[in-house]
């Protein structure tokens, strides 16, 4: 997939994404630079050269691009719900950062840039489902309305500057060293909690449908664009096929052979209905499909948070105590 003759750095290294993508590239020999903040597992970042770095400091990320030739950007540090509280910050954390990082990159020689936007905001309420790279963007969150001008930038430096980018709008990623910390990662909140014997919170009904795709087809994905040759810049990746929540549950439950406390919350101003992708253009362009059922991979999810979920309580106790101080819990 991605090419013996290029060298590579991926922002964000240290988040669920950054890690799986970095082990991929690693394992496969080539030369990885692992940009960002190490997370909760930076053993994980072991066979790449590690740059501890802030994306907003234009001095540490330009050091850090130099002799890169592929760069992909993966780093957002808000999700959907936390991007609405403070719209003001995710503009500054994220969209200038990425305006800035464009610019960075094409100074410091880089020849491709691929972006993780978000499949699951980018279309708003889509009238289209499953929903085309074609539809209308309309999202209804800071967070989609970011990831979006975030893409248009892309398609500015491309155009301006033959900065050449990819995109890809992912579904809702999950699999091994995804941690809910953010309010971000369903599935793995839920085995989390569920192994705990904790009772896990759903929002509204539980009917909501979303896609779902398990981690190393989003790897798979991210190599084929850092390859890729023809003329479409934009991708969805998805399963293309939607879940609801209930079902989420329900295939946790079967996997770990034990029921499930639920909380039942309202519903929330944030939560699309119905969000599946149409992959047709991947398959097509692209040459990717997801390999891992969705049943499949929550197997492999529950088998890695039971091999992990005393050393993973452990490193995200700190994160955890940090959380409840800034939001006045106790």
């Amino acid at each position: 997939m991605a090419s013996h003759r290029q060298s590579y750095i991926v922002l964000g290294a240290g988040g669920f994404l950054g890690i799986n993508l970095c082990r991929r590239l690693t394992a496969a020999g080539h030369s990885v630079r692992a940009f960002g903040h190490p997370g909760l597992f930076p053993e994980q970042l072991n066979g790449a050269e590690f740059i501890s770095g802030n994306f907003s400091d234009n001095g540490e990320l330009t050091e850090a691009l130099l002799g890169r030739d592929v760069a992909f950007h993966l780093i957002h540090s808000t999700v959907p719900h936390s991007a609405n509280l403070d719209v003001v910050r995710d503009v500054r954390e994220n969209l200038l950062p990425s305006v800035a990082f464009f610019e960075l990159a094409r100074s410091a020689g880089v020849k491709r840039v691929i972006f993780l936007s978000s499949g699951g905001t980018i279309y708003g309420r889509a009238a289209q489902i499953p929903t085309e790279e074609t539809a209308p963007t309309e999202p209804i969150t800071a967070y989609g309305i970011s990831k979006l001008a975030i893409e248009k930038y892309a398609a500015l430096y491309e155009h301006l500057f033959a900065l050449d980018c990819r995109i890809l709008r992912v579904a809702n990623p999950f699999g091994p060293f995804q941690v809910a910390l953010k309010r971000q990662g369903l599935i793995a909140e839920i085995v989390y909690r569920a192994l705990r014997g904790e009772a896990v919170e759903v929002w509204g009904d539980g009917g909501a449908i979303r896609d779902f795709v398990y981690v190393d087809d989003v790897v798979d994905a991210l190599e084929l664009a850092a390859a890729h040759t023809g003329e479409e810049r934009i991708f969805n990746i998805g399963s293309g096929v939607g879940h609801s929540v209930q079902d989420v549950l329900a295939a946790v439950e079967s996997s770990l052979h034990k029921e499930i406390k639920i909380v039942w919350k309202g519903s929330r101003a944030v939560d699309i209905p119905v969000s599946v992708l149409s992959i047709a253009r991947a398959r097509q362009c692209l040459g990717w499909s997801p390999k891992t059922s969705f049943e499949g991979g929550i197997d492999q999810t529950v088998d890695w948070w039971k091999n992990n979920i005393e050393s993973v309580t452990r490193a995200m106790a700190p994160a955890q105590r940090q959380q409840e101080a800034v939001s006045g819990g106790n």
